[in-house]
């Protein structure tokens, strides 16, 4: 990993063909175990766990996510529905979003 200034002199992280090949077995198994990661990626254990943790810093890496079946919890069924918003304010997008934060029924939301 190379270090660089941007123009706002803030951190940022030039990734190298070791980073992208973590980032890539990381989003096929987010499961996959340090010691493998780091052998797929040519390098030994220690510098790759401090890698992972360098990328999940940054930014590169926003969490770990396991796969649902929504069949298997009986969302065998999709909706759309198309929501009017008195303005497209940060207040308002985030009161929205607060409030359809506590419906269960509400797996995704979209802005289009």
């Amino acid at each position: 990993m190379e270090v660089a200034l941007d123009h706002k002199d803030t951190k940022k992280v030039k990734l190298d063909q070791i980073d992208h090949r973590i980032l890539h077995d990381l989003q096929a198994d987010g499961r996959i175990t340090n010691v493998k990661l780091a052998e797929n990626a040519g390098i030994s254990a220690p510098p790759c766990l401090r890698r992972v943790r360098a990328l999940e810093e940054d930014g590169y890496i926003l969490g770990y996510h396991a796969e649902i079946d929504p069949a298997r919890l009986d969302f065998k069924e999709m909706f759309f529905a198309l929501v009017g918003l008195s303005s497209q304010a940060q207040t308002v997008l985030q009161g929205f979003e607060e409030q359809v934060a506590d419906w269960p029924e509400v797996r995704e939301c979209h802005m289009i």
